[in-house]
């Protein structure tokens, strides 16, 4: 009897995935495997962000069993080391019902967190809370310069504005790690064997088409309504859920920072700037096939049997 598959849809949001994951996991359980899917994307993870993540209904789902999506509250942190442990333990129990598991999402870090053999540093709650104090105090600047000095390499990766990041990074070099491990290695070995890596793509231009048409959308759904809602709930005070493209912007107009043109205009700009850093994370995955979202999944199915 054969092994269950891990499979992995991945690329640039707007590409099609999700609906490609339905059509797949039907096509597994009409072949006899049966499939369950597991979400890699990390905003999903979110109770509440509906709009601004395309989050598909559970009306939608069609009795397909899917994990990892609303298990956090916007006020919590969404850690990938967490994540990692609450996926492959997912995964697992799929794979004990004799299943083949489906993992879909474009969070590159969190993806790879699940494929490969991804090891995470410890954390150390004394320091991260002095290095926040720091922060305060002192802005990220400072710190950006201290992270510099002490690990130029992981300082070339992250953001020198992203203060979050940079707390996390020096937390880690201050521990002793040689490196912050938010990059994929060189040559990554996989968590399970029996794994097909697949990459949905769609043509540049009509990916920036997608991507505006589904802000647009986003605004007449309603997000600046779910975003004063979640505020309610704590949003504003979440670590990572209030960044999220597209909810930071509602915030911003919901405080008259923004005007809803300007609000729509600035997350169109930043969804396409993230949907080309998908694709650069991903372009580096070993084995990775880029499939079209159109492709049929039976023969997925049968490349993938015979691959």
């Amino acid at each position: 009897m054969r092994a269950p598959r891990l499979w992995a849809l991945v690329g640039a949001t707007g590409t099609g995935k999700t609906a490609l994951s339905l059509d797949l996991a039907d096509a597994l359980s009409a072949a006899g495997r049966g499939a369950e899917i597991v979400n890699a994307d990390a905003m999903q993870l979110y109770r509440g962000m509906d709009i601004g993540t395309a989050k598909l209904p559970v009306a939608e789902r069609r009795g397909i069993p899917h994990h990892l999506f609303d298990v956090l509250t916007v006020t919590e942190d969404a850690a990938v080391a967490a994540y990692q442990e609450q996926a492959r333990t997912v995964i697992a129990g799929i794979f004990a019902r004799g299943k083949d598991a489906v993992l879909v999402g474009g969070s590159g870090l969190y993806v790879s967190s699940v494929l490969f053999d991804f090891r995470f540093p410890p954390r150390d709650p004394d320091l991260r809370a002095t290095l926040e104090a720091e922060l305060a105090r002192d802005g990220a600047g400072a710190l950006f310069a201290r992270l510099r000095a002490l690990d130029p390499r992981t300082a070339e990766r992250i953001d020198a504005k992203n203060g979050r990041r940079i707390v996390r990074a020096l937390e880690v070099v201050l521990q002793g790690e040689s490196t912050h491990g938010a990059a994929l290695p060189a040559a990554p070995l996989r968590w399970h064997d029996d794994t097909t890596v697949l990459g949905v793509h769609v043509d540049r231009a009509e990916l920036v088409a997608r991507l505006d048409a589904r802000v647009e959308a986003m605004w007449s759904d309603g997000i600046v309504d779910e975003a004063a809602r979640l505020r309610r709930q704590g949003l504003e005070s979440g670590a990572t859920a209030r960044r999220a493209i597209g909810y930071a912007q509602a915030l911003a107009q919901l405080s008259g920072e923004l005007t809803e043109a300007e609000a729509i205009a600035q997350t169109q700009a930043l969804t396409r700037r993230y949907a080309r850093r998908q694709v650069s994370w991903f372009k580096r995955y070993p084995d990775l096939t880029w499939i079209a979202p159109s492709a049929r999944p039976a023969d997925l199915l049968a490349d993938a049997d015979h691959g």
